[in-house]
């Protein structure tokens, strides 16, 4: 029986986009109309089902939501020119090239083109520069939605041990980074281990705050964390539709407090995107 505390990512995530929409309404009422624009290649049911829901979400804010639909067969040149229209339409604040693009593409050569300014990803290389230095500008949304959770459920961070279990660039690497800067919702000891590390668990098991970044489906189990320790689910794969976190079910009999299997982190992920946008939208127009 789960005696953990649930820290489910929704009314993290409302609580941003609240504060978003009042900032969108303070814009449009001087006539600047918020946008976040997004590029689709190919067909994929979920690639588009996503691309709904920000739509959606965008008209709810008050966002405009641009949008263009590429071919599967869409070549590299037309998809920087589709990138190009956007970078240069100072209407447009935003910009999503939605993830993944068909095989033939190099996603990371778009994002690249892309103006720095307009990523909300955060995942363009001069904003992952800026993240390590300190500077202002669009954070990686997962890791910037895990801080907002933590926060909003006033789990302390600051001078805590927290151990991230995976490397990646889009989780792993920009959370340390975040995670381990001089704020009171960060500040942390931040350890970074990933599975090629002989008995990883060790490092797991002393964490205050455990955060599985891995991708590998139930890789964290009771046995590897300290009891009472906070624990986000952040790493994920899918089995078709079929969503398979990192963290077993079976933590919450010992963990303190942990986000739900589904509806943890990723409510807090998509609010962060519009987060990006809006910020970048005051500062343009010096609202």
């Amino acid at each position: 029986m789960s005696s953990a505390r649930m820290l489910p990512g929704g009314p993290v995530a409302e609580s941003v986009l609240n504060d978003v929409a009042v900032r969108a309404a303070v814009l449009t009422e001087k006539g600047v109309t918020p946008s976040l624009a997004t590029i689709l290649v190919g067909d994929d049911d979920a690639s588009a089902g996503y691309i709904r829901i920000k739509q959606r979400q965008a008209t709810e804010l008050g966002f405009d939501s641009p949008h263009t639909h590429l071919p599967a067969g869409a070549t590299q040149a037309e998809l920087h020119a589709a990138i190009a229209t956007y970078n240069d339409d100072p209407a447009v604040h935003g910009l999503l090239v939605q993830y993944p693009v068909p095989e033939h593409l190099d996603y990371d050569a778009a994002l690249q083109a892309m103006d720095p300014d307009k990523d909300v990803d955060g995942m363009h290389p001069l904003n992952m520069g800026r993240l390590a230095l300190g500077m202002p500008g669009p954070l990686p949304c997962t890791p910037a939605g895990i801080e907002a959770l933590l926060a909003y459920y006033d789990i302390p961070v600051s001078g805590r041990e927290v151990v991230i279990l995976g490397r990646g660039a889009t989780l792993g690497r920009p959370l340390a980074m975040l995670l381990s800067q001089k704020r009171p919702t960060a500040n942390a000891a931040v350890t970074v281990v990933h599975t090629g590390v002989p008995d990883w668990a060790c490092h797991t098991r002393r964490a205050d705050i455990l955060i599985a970044a891995a991708g590998v489906p139930g890789i964290i189990r009771p046995e590897h964390v300290r009891p009472g320790a906070v624990v986000v689910g952040g790493g994920v794969r899918y089995a078709g539709r079929r969503l398979l976190p990192d963290v077993d079910e079976s933590v919450e009999s010992v963990a303190g407090a942990i986000t739900p299997r589904v509806g943890g982190v990723g409510p807090t992920t998509v609010a962060m995107l519009f987060r990006n946008a809006i910020t970048v939208a005051e500062r343009v127009t010096g609202i």
